[in-house]
């Protein structure tokens, strides 16, 4: 094991002693560890090229209700099918000509002409596997990286912002579908939660600080050995960012809430109802605002892709459970504040600059059970919003049948829709990445954006 002198007192100490300990000082190892942490199971990494730039970098606002929303109560209504199918809820007039949405979305409706609504989207998996929602393909196809993973491989950001962040707290490996996998560590999502915010404070001393800048570059310099050599390039790059990201007011200022208004978060909707957790009506939570207008900060600084985790949406048959009781204390809270993000970044001129995409893993049965009353999971049809990033706005893609059960024009999937984000994120399709064999696989399967989005 290599060894380095002791700069803050005491003998020599082994590298992995001077990380564990903390060394770096002031903040910098928890940062790092926890930027590593995220990375843990990832495998080799090699440095990013980015392109360069001629202007501001398209960001993605990535909004998942996960659980399955239901897409004929929320979407996509058929007040003419059968009241077994067409559930309670009345469809509303949108500033689309002939189309409708949800009454309970009055704000959606008031500014639908500026959004792409995706009908008929068909999923392969069904059941609660976020791999599709996260990478387009589903777990058949391997351990496939995180998009936002994909973009901080290809296409990072050129100052001291993480390229990915994650609003949603980590999970657990068995349902973690935001994992870099192949693409490397250093290109984990950025979880902004805990002791990660805490470090995040400025360095009084500027003598420690260059001794952390001094003590970062004789580790660049050393004939490196470790016990897992695998994970040494992520490692490297976790404490060059947790460097960056500390020094950086830049970065304090975008996660830093307390800049904003109450006035602003009362907009964003923040503890302005309250929803119940999955089927059971006694377990109430308040509805969080905040990760919206956190993600609005984040991409105004320059971070590229920002994914959201908004409330629970997996609404069974359940004697204690009521879809459409749920489905009503939802979609209202979900309204101001999916409206407040899209009108705010239009005010802050970043509409052409910030995609917006809101959708779940798959649609709900059309039938209803009657135990509930509830619908259950359904992937031949879901539902999905587009707002901005420079694509044609102002039009419904896709139809379903009489019931809602399948598209009856065309087949559109995950792998369209990550392929669009690619697409519009300036991420190359027909690149391709080694595996954990060190075999070239392309970004996705099916590499075709949905062309009307593009038109």
């Amino acid at each position: 094991m290599l060894t380095i002198a002791n700069q803050f007192g005491g003998g020599a100490i082994s590298r992995r002693e001077l990380l564990r300990v903390g060394a770096l000082g002031v903040g910098g190892l928890t940062l790092a560890d926890l930027l590593r942490y995220e990375a843990n199971a990832a495998d080799p990494d090699s440095e990013s090229q980015a392109t360069e730039e001629t202007r501001r970098p398209k960001s993605v606002i990535y909004v998942v209700l996960d659980g399955g929303p239901s897409h004929l109560d929320m979407w996509d209504l058929k007040p003419q099918a059968p009241a077994e199918y067409r559930g309670p809820f009345s469809p509303i007039a949108t500033k689309l000509p002939g189309v409708s949405i949800c009454e309970h979305m009055p704000l959606q409706a008031a500014m639908l002409d500026r959004a792409a609504l995706i009908r008929g989207i068909r999923s392969v998996e069904n059941d609660h596997y976020l791999s599709e929602v996260y990478t387009g393909l589903p777990r058949s196809s391997g351990k496939r990286p995180a998009f936002g993973s994909v973009v901080s491989k290809l296409s990072p950001t050129k100052h001291s912002l993480p390229t990915y962040v994650s609003l949603k707290q980590h999970s657990g490996d068995l349902f973690d579908y935001e994992k870099p996998h192949y693409v490397g560590a250093a290109h984990a999502p950025f979880r902004p939660f805990e002791e990660s915010l805490k470090d995040l404070t400025p360095v009084k001393n500027l003598e420690v600080l260059e001794n952390r800048k001094a003590l970062l570059a004789a580790f660049d310099n050393l004939q490196r050995e470790l016990d897992r050599p695998q994970a040494f390039g992520g490692l490297d790059r976790f404490q060059a960012q947790a460097l960056e990201m500390i020094a950086s007011p830049r970065v304090r200022e975008a996660f830093d809430l307390t800049n904003e208004s109450p006035e602003t978060l009362a907009r964003y909707g923040h503890k302005v109802g309250k929803y119940p957790h999955q089927t059971a009506k006694q377990y109430m939570y308040d509805w969080n605002g905040k990760p919206f207008l956190m993600a609005r900060r984040l991409v105004e600084a320059g971070v590229r892709v920002v994914t959201l985790h908004a409330a629970e949406w997996d609404h069974h048959s359940s004697p204690t459970g009521d879809i459409f009781f749920a489905l009503k204390c939802l979609m209202p809270v979900l309204d101001m504040s999916l409206t407040a993000l899209v009108n705010d970044l239009k005010d802050r001129g970043l509409s052409d600059d910030v995609l917006v995409v809101v959708l779940g893993e798959f649609g709900r049965t059309p039938k209803i059970s009657p135990v509930g009353p509830g619908r259950e999971h359904w992937a031949d049809a879901g539902c999905a919003l587009f707002f901005g990033g420079g694509l044609t706005m102002g039009q419904v893609i896709g139809e379903t049948d009489s019931r809602a059960e399948r598209s009856i024009n065309g087949t559109i999937s995950f792998q369209n829709i990550m392929a669009t984000i690619y697409h519009t994120l300036g991420i190359d399709l027909d690149v391709k990445l080694p595996d954990f064999n060190g075999r070239p696989q392309y970004l996705l399967d099916d590499c075709v954006p949905i062309r009307e989005l593009l038109a």
